[in-house]
């Protein structure tokens, strides 16, 4: 399968012995009209909504918004996964949606978090078996596997994509079949080196 990024295979499971520290890892699924966060105390959503007619200040000050609340809700974490762009996606504001995207990662990486990036694809094929699978299908997969309430589809792929990067680091939130860890290894992973439990 080509992708956009180099890739890692997944990690190897971990050898008899003390058990590492519990990782901090937050899933975000960024969005320009519902960011989804999720970390060790839940799933939020950041809503906002804007206007094509909206000024370059406007958009400016909405994506900095985004920014500053996401940023204090992932706080100090040991891994940051993101969902990665979507290149299937041609409406609405993507020049927009891009910048937030960076300004986020920007922000993780000027607090020397480290950063997987995770493709649409992999996050729907973890959480359900299919890489196709619609939202729906991954909102109901979640709530399933972790027991969790999600009111929306946004923190649903929040939770997902923390859980790969628990899975990765051999800290799976719950057992998932072959087929859906295999999605692993179609992510850009950070160096295990970087990613240290605190």
């Amino acid at each position: 399968m080509t992708t956009l990024f180099d890739v890692e295979a997944p990690a190897a499971t971990t050898a008899a012995g003390p058990r590492p520290g519990l990782y901090r890892v937050a899933g975000l699924d960024i969005s320009l009209t519902g960011t989804g966060i999720s970390t060790l105390g839940g799933t939020t959503r950041v809503p906002t909504t804007g206007r094509r007619k909206d000024t370059i200040v406007q958009r400016r000050n909405r994506m900095k918004h985004i920014r500053d609340i996401v940023l204090t809700e992932v706080g100090d974490v040991d891994l940051a996964c993101v969902e990665g762009p979507s290149h299937h996606s041609v409406g609405g504001s993507v020049w927009d949606r891009g910048g937030l995207w960076w300004l986020i990662v920007d922000g993780l990486c000027a607090r020397d978090i480290p950063v997987a990036v995770i493709p649409p694809m992999s996050r729907a094929k973890y959480a359900t078996g299919n890489g196709h699978s619609r939202k729906t299908a991954v909102l109901d997969a979640a709530q399933t596997r972790y027991g969790a309430i999600l009111p929306t589809d946004d923190e649903a792929d929040a939770l997902i994509l923390r859980a790969m990067g628990l899975h990765w680091l051999d800290q799976p939130l719950a057992e998932v079949p072959d087929g859906h860890r295999a999605a692993l290894a179609g992510c850009q992973w950070p160096d295990r080196e970087a990613v240290t439990a605190r």
